[in-house]
Protein backbone atom coordinates (compact mmCIF):
# COMPACT_ATOMS: atom_id res chain seq x y z
CA UNK A 1 0.00 0.00 0.00
CA UNK A 2 2.78 2.54 0.77
CA UNK A 3 4.06 1.43 -2.58
CA UNK A 4 0.80 2.65 -4.46
CA UNK A 5 0.45 5.80 -2.65
CA UNK A 6 4.17 7.10 -2.82
CA UNK A 7 3.96 6.45 -6.86
CA UNK A 8 0.21 8.33 -6.90
CA UNK A 9 2.22 11.16 -4.91
CA UNK A 10 4.50 10.88 -7.67
CA UNK A 11 1.77 11.30 -10.12
CA UNK A 12 0.71 14.27 -8.36
CA UNK A 13 3.69 16.01 -8.37
CA UNK A 14 4.01 15.40 -12.29
CA UNK A 15 0.71 17.25 -13.28
CA UNK A 16 1.16 20.26 -14.81
CA UNK A 17 -0.35 23.01 -13.18
CA UNK A 18 -4.10 24.13 -14.33
CA UNK A 19 -4.65 27.00 -16.23
CA UNK A 20 -7.53 28.94 -17.22
CA UNK A 21 -10.92 29.55 -15.24
CA UNK A 22 -13.13 26.67 -13.70
CA UNK A 23 -15.90 28.51 -15.94
CA UNK A 24 -16.63 27.16 -19.31
CA UNK A 25 -18.30 30.52 -19.66
CA UNK A 26 -16.94 34.03 -20.10
CA UNK A 27 -18.51 37.13 -21.20
CA UNK A 28 -17.05 38.68 -24.35
CA UNK A 29 -15.43 41.86 -25.03
CA UNK A 30 -16.54 44.27 -27.67
CA UNK A 31 -14.01 45.48 -30.23
CA UNK A 32 -14.57 49.07 -30.21
CA UNK A 33 -13.60 52.00 -32.68
CA UNK A 34 -14.04 55.37 -32.45
CA UNK A 35 -14.93 57.35 -35.25
CA UNK A 36 -15.72 61.17 -34.48
CA UNK A 37 -18.51 61.00 -32.23
CA UNK A 38 -19.70 57.75 -32.80
CA UNK A 39 -18.48 54.15 -30.92
CA UNK A 40 -18.58 51.30 -33.33
CA UNK A 41 -18.39 47.50 -31.80
CA UNK A 42 -16.87 45.85 -34.66
CA UNK A 43 -18.03 42.18 -33.23
CA UNK A 44 -21.27 42.86 -32.13
CA UNK A 45 -22.46 39.92 -34.36
CA UNK A 46 -19.98 37.74 -32.75
CA UNK A 47 -21.29 39.15 -29.22
CA UNK A 48 -24.80 38.28 -29.61
CA UNK A 49 -23.87 34.61 -30.93
CA UNK A 50 -21.97 34.10 -27.74
CA UNK A 51 -24.53 35.29 -25.33
CA UNK A 52 -27.32 33.37 -27.36
CA UNK A 53 -29.46 36.91 -27.36
CA UNK A 54 -30.73 38.33 -30.82
CA UNK A 55 -28.65 41.66 -31.75
CA UNK A 56 -32.26 43.51 -31.26
CA UNK A 57 -32.79 42.29 -27.58
CA UNK A 58 -28.55 43.20 -26.91
CA UNK A 59 -28.91 46.58 -28.65
CA UNK A 60 -31.83 47.97 -27.06
CA UNK A 61 -30.60 47.46 -23.56
CA UNK A 62 -26.93 49.10 -24.57
CA UNK A 63 -29.29 51.95 -26.05
CA UNK A 64 -31.03 52.05 -22.91
CA UNK A 65 -27.66 52.29 -20.67
CA UNK A 66 -25.67 54.44 -22.79
CA UNK A 67 -28.65 56.61 -23.00
CA UNK A 68 -27.45 57.26 -26.66
CA UNK A 69 -29.52 56.27 -30.03
CA UNK A 70 -27.86 52.88 -31.70
CA UNK A 71 -28.15 51.64 -35.35
CA UNK A 72 -27.22 47.96 -36.46
CA UNK A 73 -24.92 48.26 -39.65
CA UNK A 74 -24.11 45.09 -41.20
CA UNK A 75 -22.52 42.96 -38.04
CA UNK A 76 -21.34 46.03 -36.15
CA UNK A 77 -23.42 48.01 -33.57
CA UNK A 78 -22.87 52.12 -33.75
CA UNK A 79 -23.52 54.19 -30.69
CA UNK A 80 -24.46 57.63 -31.63
CA UNK A 81 -21.95 58.85 -28.75
CA UNK A 82 -18.22 58.74 -28.05
CA UNK A 83 -18.19 55.77 -25.03
CA UNK A 84 -14.92 54.51 -24.11
CA UNK A 85 -14.34 50.60 -24.89
CA UNK A 86 -14.00 50.03 -20.91
CA UNK A 87 -17.65 51.59 -20.80
CA UNK A 88 -19.13 49.52 -23.00
CA UNK A 89 -17.52 45.80 -21.67
CA UNK A 90 -18.79 46.92 -17.85
CA UNK A 91 -22.18 47.32 -19.70
CA UNK A 92 -22.11 43.83 -21.57
CA UNK A 93 -20.77 42.62 -18.05
CA UNK A 94 -23.66 44.18 -16.94
CA UNK A 95 -25.79 42.72 -19.26
CA UNK A 96 -24.64 39.04 -19.12
CA UNK A 97 -24.94 39.47 -15.38
CA UNK A 98 -28.40 40.66 -15.51
CA UNK A 99 -29.93 38.68 -18.33
CA UNK A 100 -27.95 35.80 -19.62
CA UNK A 101 -26.21 34.06 -16.22
CA UNK A 102 -29.00 31.91 -14.36
CA UNK A 103 -29.49 33.15 -10.58
CA UNK A 104 -29.65 30.17 -9.19
CA UNK A 105 -27.02 27.98 -10.82
CA UNK A 106 -25.17 30.09 -12.38
CA UNK A 107 -24.83 28.59 -15.69
CA UNK A 108 -25.48 30.78 -19.29
CA UNK A 109 -28.11 28.42 -20.72
CA UNK A 110 -30.89 30.71 -20.44
CA UNK A 111 -33.12 32.33 -23.04
CA UNK A 112 -35.58 34.67 -22.66
CA UNK A 113 -39.76 34.65 -23.12
CA UNK A 114 -42.26 36.97 -22.73
CA UNK A 115 -44.64 35.85 -20.27
CA UNK A 116 -48.49 37.18 -20.39
CA UNK A 117 -50.56 40.02 -21.29
CA UNK A 118 -47.76 42.61 -20.19
CA UNK A 119 -44.85 41.75 -21.86
CA UNK A 120 -43.13 40.52 -18.95
CA UNK A 121 -39.50 39.22 -20.04
CA UNK A 122 -38.67 36.07 -18.03
CA UNK A 123 -35.74 34.65 -17.88
CA UNK A 124 -35.70 30.20 -18.30
CA UNK A 125 -32.67 28.35 -17.33
CA UNK A 126 -32.37 25.20 -19.77
CA UNK A 127 -29.80 23.58 -16.99
CA UNK A 128 -32.00 23.97 -13.87
CA UNK A 129 -35.21 24.61 -15.24
CA UNK A 130 -35.25 27.99 -13.16
CA UNK A 131 -37.67 31.16 -14.10
CA UNK A 132 -36.81 34.74 -12.71
CA UNK A 133 -38.43 37.98 -14.63
CA UNK A 134 -35.61 40.42 -15.99
CA UNK A 135 -35.37 44.07 -16.60
CA UNK A 136 -36.94 45.18 -19.90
Amino acid sequence: MADYERLLDNVYRNLPERKGTDERFECPLADVMLQGNKSFIKNFDSLCTALRRTPAELSKWLSRELAAPVSIEGGRLCVNSKVQSRLLNEKIQEYCNASVICKECGKPDTRLESSGDRGVKVLVCEACGARQPVKK
